[in-house]
């Protein structure tokens, strides 16, 4: 279950402090798949980021699986990503440098085991890019590159999915293929947050959690 009790974040900018977000109160359940939407700005990243525990809250408390992120050290919460949370951003992340294979491998939470890395293979077949294992980054497509980001997320078997615009590169074909496998998570018991600007994105969601400058103006 993930809980946030009251949370807000303010950043401290050179103009002033910015409020991203204001006293946000929510839960969603084990199992559940909940899309995120609002206009640019509204704080949906924010939110994603203090749920997975890449920044902490200025205030309120947030709970992960009975882990209290909001009060972890660094290295409890980078432990706890790895082993709990699997991350897919709209602009990929991948190293230049490393190959299909090994920017899959990157995200490994144990040091690299045959058992890791035949599933890094195995991921590599179901996302359909074993003739490109070999290639670096340049030499894929966009779609590509977004399947190469989905099989890192998933290389630890993570038990939460957060999706954070993972579509918002794609042509059609490919953004269903991302989606389908978001589903696939789903339907195998993962707990998804998928922020999303898109509706038959946030359409495949059971609730779908909508902000408004820095709140929760409703949920549907």
């Amino acid at each position: 279950m993930i809980r946030l009790e009251n949370v807000s974040k303010v950043y401290a900018t050179r103009r002033g402090d910015v409020r991203a977000l204001q006293d946000v109160s929510l839960t969603v359940d084990r199992g559940q798949y909940a899309a995120i939407c609002g206009p640019s700005g509204c704080g949906k990243s924010t939110l994603l980021s203090l749920i997975g525990g890449l920044a902490l809250p200025t205030a309120g408390n947030i709970t992960v699986d009975e882990m209290l992120i909001s009060t972890a050290s660094s290295a409890d919460r980078a432990r706890f990503r790895a082993q709990h949370i699997g991350f897919v951003f709209q602009l990929f992340h991948l190293f230049p440098f490393l190959n299909v294979l090994d920017n899959i491998m990157v995200a490994a939470a144990e040091p690299r085991d045959g058992e890791t890395l035949d599933y890094a293979r195995q991921l590599v077949e179901q996302f359909g890019l074993l003739a490109r294992c070999h290639h670096r980054p340049a030499q894929l497509s966009v779609g590509e590159r977004q399947r190469v980001a989905m099989a890192r997320a998933l290389l630890n078997r993570p038990s939460i999915l957060m999706a954070d615009e993972p579509t918002g590169n794609l042509d059609p074909h490919n953004a269903a293929l991302v989606l389908d496998e978001i589903d696939r998570f789903h339907r195998a018991g993962g707990t998804v947050l998928l922020v999303t600007h898109e509706s038959p994105a946030a359409a495949r969601a059971q609730t779908t959690i909508f902000l408004h400058e820095g709140g929760v103006a409703r949920r549907d």
